[in-house]
């Protein structure tokens, strides 16, 4: 029996049963990076929406860097964000030592706000 183009590329099967199914793995990726809230629902986004993308990130090995990219950015544009909407809204220190319950809210509005953007801007809806 001649050799099957899979087998002269280096290939092997195992045989379960009465079939020989291939042995496929995904490439290992190279540096393993903080995957959080904001890469998983980008993964989430992508599985649903743009589906061609997901599969073939996955299947190149470069899907868990990507998240990793994804979540290092949306964490930068999320505190960036937070802190540019506390100093115009005056939110500070000073507040917080005053009057703690008005600090809380602000605060929590402008993390609200902050979620809001990054959500938009990662396409995570």
């Amino acid at each position: 029996m001649t050799d099957t183009l899979f087998e002269q590329l280096g290939g092997t099967y195992t045989q379960t049963g009465d079939y020989l199914l291939p042995d496929l793995s995904l490439p290992a990726e190279k540096e393993p990076g903080n995957v959080g809230v904001w890469a998983l629902r980008h993964k989430r986004y992508l599985k649903q929406h743009h589906k061609v993308l997901y599969y073939n990130l996955l299947t190149s090995g470069k899907l868990h860097s990507h998240l990793a990219d994804i979540e290092e950015q949306a964490q930068q544009l999320f505190l960036r964000l937070v802190k540019e909407y506390a100093e115009k809204e005056g939110v500070t220190e000073q507040l917080k030592e005053t009057d703690q319950m008005a600090w809380v809210r602000r605060m929590n509005n402008t993390r609200s706000r902050a979620t809001e953007i990054v959500v938009k801007e990662i396409n995570c809806i």
